[in-house]
């Protein structure tokens, strides 16, 4: 059985089988709704049903903690009946843009005790299209997949670069750093909607929690090749200062942006080499950092567990609008096929 779906005020239908999310459907008919972990953990999906009943897939939860007023997450709900949906945002997706590219091993090396940056070329003339902060699916050889934000931005094309914290039991990342250059790696980009909201202008905080720095790294690389001036403050967290594993990019910024506020959040009791560390956690840097977080605009890239306190942080605790709050939460395991 199918139901019909219709996007309030738009000529939008597509149609959602019996037991399908709504998120995944959309999707398959070319239409992007905001989305990010597809596990009904983030919240990027929630949106609002105008007319119709959904349920959980599989009995899962249509809401999480996110979700304003009668708000459900696309990604958890499937039909019960035909819908008119309210969400966030939407847009055409032009069916040709994602592409699947056999790539190679080009450089690779440990930036942490628990962290390689992996480097993939594309083949000769062919370019990954993307937008900063998005991520890309990588393939293993029994065919499942995991998904790894692009710390590269969109200008260096040729090439995509991986952030990979190392798993204790990852299927992946413990194969990491034997990988040899040469070694033909197979991906599938662009996906994820964590993207910068340029139409906004108040001051940028980023929060990111060890190789969350992925997508921030992106996003600021994009934010000064275009020249677009913001307040910016990132807080980097990890346990050790070993762990914020590449600050000479930090560095540039500061350089380039006089005004750039570098925060390093050290959660192992100790601030390491740097007198400006803070010790504890990230979502309590925010919270010492800033009294009102009103006007402002987050962008945070982690583990559940640490968006989710730094979301209280900021919007329970410091004023901050829970629409300004954007997150791309890192869950580990593979990653669900997608439309």
């Amino acid at each position: 059985m199918s139901y019909t779906v219709r996007i309030a005020d738009s000529d939008v239908v597509f149609t959602c089988e019996a037991g399908q999310n709504v998120l995944d459907a959309a999707l398959r008919a070319n239409i992007e709704l905001p989305y990010s972990c597809r596990k009904g953990v983030c919240g990027s999906c929630a949106g609002g049903v105008v007319e119709g009943q959904v349920t959980g897939v599989g009995s899962a939860a249509i809401q999480n903690e996110v979700c304003l007023n009668d708000d459900v997450l696309y990604c958890m709900s499937a039909p019960t009946s035909d819908l008119v949906l309210h969400p966030a945002a939407w847009k055409r997706q032009d069916p040709s843009a994602r592409k699947r590219f056999i790539t190679k091993v080009y450089r690779n090396h440990l930036a942490a005790p628990d962290v390689s940056i992996l480097q993939l070329r594309l083949p000769v003339g062919q370019r990954a299209k993307f937008h900063a902060g998005q991520y890309l699916q990588l393939e293993l050889d029994d065919g499942s997949k995991r998904c790894y934000s692009m710390a590269n931005a969109p200008y260096e094309s040729d090439s995509v670069t991986l952030h990979i914290r190392h798993v204790a039991g990852g299927r992946f990342s413990g194969q990491v750093q034997q990988l040899q250059p040469g070694t033909v790696v197979c991906i599938e980009l662009p996906f994820g909607g964590s993207t910068l909201h340029e139409e906004s202008t108040g001051p940028l905080i980023f929060v990111a929690g060890g190789t969350g720095f992925a997508p921030v790294k992106s996003i600021l690389d994009d934010m000064l090749r275009r020249r677009i001036q913001r307040s910016i403050t990132l807080i980097w967290g990890a346990r050790e200062w070993q762990g914020l594993y590449w600050r000479a990019a930090v560095q540039g910024w500061q350089k380039q942006w006089p005004d750039f506020r570098f925060i390093p959040a050290l959660s192992g009791g100790s601030t390491g080499a740097s007198s400006d560390a803070f010790a504890g956690r990230v979502d309590d840097a925010l919270r010492a950092s800033f009294a009102d977080l009103t006007g402002h605009e987050i962008y945070c890239c982690g583990s559940p567990v640490m968006v989710t306190a730094v979301r209280d942080a900021a919007v329970r605790d410091r004023g901050l609008a829970s629409t300004h709050f954007h997150a791309d939460v890192f869950v580990p395991g593979p990653a669900e096929a997608l439309p």
